[in-house]
């Protein structure tokens, strides 16, 4: 039995001009705060056209959020909430500051670990971080949220998960509660126009890598949800290339914006096995190196495809003919065999294309040392070949030491 529920409460308002709807959206007695990063809102005038839009509301911000959203920055929101008795967030910027935003909702209402006392029921109040590491049953309330979308890649405009770094341990941590969905997302392409090429690049690899972490595992029938994956991973080859060359290409910015919605919205993954190794090992190599969320996918994915080739080269030999039309001249599974293997350089050459560097030499990291230190931390945490990640689950410490001293 197979479960094909799909629920998502988000409200999704885009084009043009949009952000004017927050003046019909946010609750006209709420006091709000902005949430947003290193400000460059303030100067692409979407942090005016914001604020013009929340009218007489109460609003108090709080700035500095990181493009990995650090622990230790988003508690200092905390007190604001407090003691100004914020009742509703607004996130306005890329995916990592509504990851933060969603930390923020559930921190500000979390009272820590359940215990009965005779017919009551008291709250000791414990450290927010307990609830991302599983240390703690997840919250049972959040504050309300919603989001202006400028930076495409993480889908969390449209979904409930969330991922939050701590400097203090060098921990990064995935999070998912649907307490969190966004009451409703602005999502409006001219936002994206001044985006560097550096994150723009950032939000394509982010998105292709959602795609497949849904996509590429092993064959299942299920060509309708194949369909739609590779149609994401179609556009986003066919598109990004020009978004690099033509920032300002309004028709450009909106299809890359709609696919990374649609990449992680819980559409694509229904009734099809997921493999999230990518991103597992991924957030190691920017809690212990730094380096961004989309090129440490870059780097881990083929490596990690290569690993696992004989439990993945059904579906990279799909993959390889449907998305980059390879045709082998070999017959049988040599020919499928080399389709799989190409598909895996195509994608390699596709995100270099984009100036993500698919090595981690590119980043100034020693291969060696990072495998060494990333596969002991797995090792820490009781995984093991035989309760590992993956859709098999069977990439354990080894296996993960192999994929990155390849890399």
């Amino acid at each position: 039995m197979r479960n094909f529920s799909f629920l998502n409460p988000t409200k999704l308002i885009f084009g043009k001009n949009t952000i004017a709807e927050l003046a019909k959206e946010v609750p006209q007695n709420a006091r709000v705060l902005l949430t947003y990063g290193g400000g460059s809102i303030k100067k692409n005038g979407v942090y005016e056209s914001t604020k013009k839009a929340l009218g007489s509301r109460v609003v108090f911000e709080f700035g500095g959020i990181e493009p990995n959203p650090r622990y230790e920055t988003c508690v200092k929101s905390l007190e604001i909430i407090k003691k100004e008795g914020i009742d509703f967030l607004l996130s306005v910027g890329g995916g990592s500051v509504l990851d933060g935003t969603k930390f923020i909702a559930l921190a500000a209402k979390y009272k820590g670990k359940v215990y009965a006392k005779g017919s009551t029921v008291e709250y000791k109040s414990e450290d927010p971080w307990n609830f991302m590491c599983g240390r703690e049953f997840p919250p049972t309330e959040a504050l309300p949220l919603a989001s202006v979308l400028t930076l495409p890649a993480t889908g969390s405009e449209s979904n409930a998960n969330f991922v939050i770094s701590r400097d203090s341990t060098q921990e990064k941590f995935g999070g998912w509660s649907p307490l969190v969905y966004p009451k409703f997302s602005i999502l409006d392409p001219e936002t994206t126009f001044t985006l560097p090429a550096k994150q723009t690049a950032n939000g394509i690899v982010d998105t292709f890598v959602h795609t497949m972490e849904q996509y590429l595992t092993y064959p299942e029938y299920a060509p309708l949800q194949d369909r739609w994956a590779e149609s994401i991973l179609t556009t986003l080859i066919e598109q990004g290339p020009i978004v690099i060359e033509q920032p300002n290409n309004y028709e450009v910015r909106a299809t890359l914006m709609w696919a990374a919605t649609m990449a992680l919205n819980g559409l694509i993954s229904r009734g099809v096995p997921e493999d999230w190794a990518t991103h597992g090992i991924g957030h190691e190599l920017t809690a212990f190196y730094g380096i961004d969320h989309g090129q440490s996918l870059a780097v881990v994915m083929p490596g990690l495809w290569r690993n696992q080739f004989e439990k993945k080269k059904a579906k990279l030999a799909q993959y390889g003919h449907r998305v980059w039309g390879l045709l082998s001249h070999k017959r049988g599974q040599e020919g499928h065999d080399e389709t799989a293997e190409l598909a895996i350089e195509k994608t390699e050459e596709f995100f270099e294309s984009l100036g993500v560097p698919t090595k981690l030499s590119g980043y100034g990291v020693n291969a060696a040392e990072a495998a060494e230190k990333i596969s002991k931390r797995f090792e820490s945490r009781g995984l093991t070949s035989e309760k590992g990640l993956g859709e098999n689950a069977c990439i354990g410490p080894k296996e993960i030491k192999e994929i990155l001293e390849s890399r």
